[in-house]
């Protein structure tokens, strides 16, 4: 934690979150459009957990992965979000220090295990597409779990690691944090510690948990679209083509940002830049993944259409 005071040095208790500014015009149309972006983000990924959990046609390996995408997106905008809007209206911008530990934690956390889950789905896909004969062998009922279980386990202890490294830090000068959450990198900045060594372990965990899955990633859709390109039906082709391409959209956009952000250098003119980048990973694509992943396809679609008529017929 930081460290007691020093001659004239004073440890900071709390930050303050500087967020996108300062401006009172901006303040409330902020809060309404990420008010309206949480909702519809919340809405839609509990909306596909309820499908996946309660339609039986939706437990195979890759409904089961989208339910724990949905699950994690759940989580992974609300340690950022709810904190947010409550700054945006009561423009009270202070957070505790152990409370900006603990949503540095959560969202590093839970933004790790979405990296590896991206890439167990795009491994998923690449079986069920480029190998099918063996895709029963290969996703039996445990293998879901081994392969749900260790994106969830790898995101959680990459960011202990991190936040642990951090308490260790000692905080004694500004305490405004500018950024509209807890990340890492603005966090280390304000540190008394010489900054390399955190910088350093950013940086190579950031190789870890975010360019080999990405790299992994694009190799499994690659491969994806060459089997797809291969299809002798040309509307078959087309079909399966936009669904990998959309995904790949989306996946491109979420590792992109996180990478420009955790791997470029933080030079003062990119600052601004990068936190309109982090919007993309933080706010966007928690909103979109259950567009593109699962209320664009059909046995989701299915699904909702019975949820619905048996809504109707309770009510009846």
């Amino acid at each position: 934690m930081a460290s007691p005071e020093q001659g004239n040095e004073t440890s900071i208790t709390e930050f303050i979150l500087l967020g996108f500014g300062t401006l009172p015009e901006l303040q409330i149309l902020l809060f309404l459009l990420f008010l309206v972006i949480y909702i519809a983000t919340m809405a839609g990924n509990i909306l596909i957990v309820t499908l996946v959990v309660t339609d039986q046609h939706l437990h195979t390996p890759m409904y089961f992965f989208l339910g724990n995408l949905s699950s994690l997106e759940t989580f992974y905008t609300s340690t950022i979000l709810p904190r947010m809007l409550a700054s945006l209206l009561t423009e009270d911008r202070t957070i505790s220090f152990s409370g900006c530990l603990t949503q540095y934690y959560f969202f590093g956390s839970l933004a790790g295990t979405e990296c590896f889950l991206l890439l167990v789905m795009s491994y998923d896909r690449y079986l069920a597409i480029c190998n099918p004969m063996h895709y029963a062998a290969h996703m039996s009922g445990r293998a879901w779990l081994q392969l749900a279980g260790g994106s969830w386990l790898g995101g959680f202890l990459g960011s202990s690691i991190t936040t642990l490294s951090t308490s260790q830090l000692s905080f004694c000068g500004p305490n405004g944090i500018d950024h509209f959450f807890c990340d890492l990198i603005p966090l280390v900045k304000l540190s008394c510690n010489d900054p390399q060594l955190m910088e350093m372990l950013a940086f190579t965990l950031s190789l870890i948990f975010l360019l080999v899955p990405f790299l992994l990633t694009l190799m499994s859709y690659i491969c994806i679209i060459g089997t797809i390109l291969r299809i002798p039906s040309t509307t078959g082709r087309q079909k399966a083509f936009s669904t990998c391409s959309s995904h790949l959209i989306v996946v491109t956009i979420f590792y992109g940002t996180l990478l420009i952000v955790y791997m470029f250098p933080t030079a003062s003119t990119l600052r601004h830049f990068k936190k309109v980048l982090s919007v993309f990973y933080t706010v966007l694509t928690p909103l979109v993944n259950p567009l593109i992943y699962s209320l664009r396809n059909k046995e989701v679609k299915e699904a909702l259409r019975k949820a619905c008529r048996k809504c109707r017929f309770e009510q009846c």
